[in-house]
């Protein structure tokens, strides 16, 4: 029934932005304090997962995370996986045991509230501007350096055809991976796109699957030579996984 779902869905919307702001605003005076600098980025990231949890569970989503390998406490990793919904970035927090920071699209930083803490937690990048795609590669640089991980969605965005499967990848995580020699874990998010797409009348509770692949070593690639082959490879790991469940999926019982 179609006027059910547009009757109910921005309900639903709303909900999910009542759950992203209001324990933001709770944990207000916490979030400021462990923002200040970048030594208590890891109390930081605690709360962030205690957010999302929050988010995914309120909004009647319940993550099933298939682990192909575990990343190994105190390492540095690349993370990346496909993009399909603002829920990317909650799953990724529950998904990661390791304390992380995204690269992610400087236009989030006018959501009111919530881009206050992202503008101030995470290394953003205006596409359309060279300058902060290099200031992109210094500051993520430095933070790798203290030990901290890296999320990137190397599509560059949400594709607009939501048919399509997967993008293709931009090279930023590649060539930031090979750099400092830190091994890359990519992942796979099912069903994303259908809890929770940028469709605005779509959307429903239900599974939040993913799975982490195998860890893909960078040790011994070098610049420029590697870094197309190692993206191309990456990439046709998380596109067979989805094409696979896809297949699954749509086989008759």
């Amino acid at each position: 029934m179609k006027w059910m779902r547009f009757l109910l869905m921005p309900l639903y919307r709303l909900w999910f932005y009542l759950l992203l702001s209001i324990p933001i605003i709770i944990l207000f005076p916490f979030l400021l304090l462990v923002t200040i600098t970048e030594k208590t980025y890891a109390s930081f990231f605690k709360l962030a997962q205690l957010w999302a949890a929050i988010i995914i569970y309120g909004m009647g989503w319940w993550p099933v995370i298939k682990r192909e390998a575990a990343m190994k406490k105190g390492e540095s990793y690349m993370l990346i996986a496909n993009h399909t919904s603002m829920t990317d970035i909650m799953l990724m927090l529950l998904i990661a045991k390791n304390p992380f920071v995204f690269v992610g699209k400087a236009e989030l930083a006018k959501i009111p509230i919530f881009g206050f803490f992202y503008k101030r937690t995470c290394i953003l990048v205006d596409r359309n501007n060279a300058q902060s795609r290099k200031a992109v590669f210094e500051s993520a640089s430095r933070r790798l350096k203290k030990g901290i991980g890296i999320c990137i969605f190397p599509e560059g965005g949400v594709p607009e055809d939501r048919d399509l499967v997967l993008d293709s990848f931009k090279d930023g995580a590649f060539r930031l991976a090979i750099e400092h020699q830190i091994p890359v874990v990519p992942m796979s998010f099912y069903d994303n796109k259908k809890r929770f797409p940028f469709a605005f009348f779509y959307g429903s509770p239900g599974v939040m699957r993913a799975k982490t692949h195998q860890v893909i070593e960078s040790k011994g690639l070098q610049l420029p030579g590697d870094k197309v082959r190692f993206r191309e490879s990456v990439r046709n790991i998380i596109l067979n996984d989805l094409l696979k469940d896809q297949t699954l999926k749509n086989r008759p019982a």
